[in-house]
């Protein structure tokens, strides 16, 4: 059995986000509008049905920002699970969250969900904080089982390494597609780096716009991994 779960978990308790993704900060929240924007356009283009109609799993959730997200869209609270490694952050999650919907604590490869059970697998800045690659294409491999024919892994993670954070790597798109080989992949790239959104914010809110324009100012994608249906 592979240690990187423990790893993961180790890297995450050294990390202090200082208050950095404040969702109040002015370059936190044009971020998150910005994503949210691209990935309603995604769900209009490829969700197969209603996104009630659909079982979401997201692999990583931590607080549960994201399933809330979801639940705004149009998720069945029933319909939509969450699985977090860190009892912390899934403990908060569940608090946060509608009891109908489960927050499955642990390693995401012991979860038991039965093949071919999921419409849509989330993943939020997931592989980026997984550093054997091995242990990536196994999560990988399991994800792809557990997808319906017709459904989709939605992915959104960084692509280049930052050289302060040793504890995460980026996946460039030749990664992405080594992960998932037989999918389909629509991707797009969002977010202003990190670093340089909040130095331009300091000057006027209104520059983060100005320099989100340019795309290679981007540091993340945001997919859909389309696992084909039969024809």
């Amino acid at each position: 059995m592979s240690d990187e779960p423990e790893a993961v978990a180790a890297r995450y308790a050294r990390r202090s986000d200082a208050g950095l993704y404040d969702p109040l900060r002015p370059e936190v929240w044009q971020a998150q509008q910005e994503r949210q924007r691209a990935l309603i356009g995604l769900l209009r283009r490829h969700a197969p049905r209603a996104l009630a109609e659909l079982d979401v799993l997201e692999v990583g959730c931590g607080a549960g920002d994201n399933l809330l997200e979801l639940l705004r869209l149009g998720c069945d609270p029933a319909r939509l699970a969450g699985n977090e490694l860190l009892p912390a952050r899934a403990a908060v999650a569940r608090r946060r969250l509608p009891a109908a919907t489960a927050v499955h604590e642990g390693d995401a490869l012991q979860l038991e969900r039965a093949p071919a059970s999921l419409d849509l697998v989330v993943l939020s800045t997931v592989f980026s904080s997984i550093l054997d690659a091995g242990f990536q294409q196994r999560l990988a491999d399991r994800i792809w089982s557990w997808l319906r024919p017709g459904g989709a892994v939605l992915w959104y993670d960084f692509v280049y390494d930052n050289p302060r954070n040793p504890d995460v790597r980026g996946v460039k798109p030749a990664r992405l597609r080594e992960l998932f080989p037989q999918a389909a992949i629509d991707a797009r790239r969002v977010t202003l780096a990190p670093p340089l959104a909040r130095r331009v914010v300091r000057l006027h809110p209104q520059l983060w716009r100005l320099c989100n324009a340019l795309p290679l100012l981007r540091t993340h994608r945001l997919a859909w991994i389309a696992k084909a249906a039969p024809r």
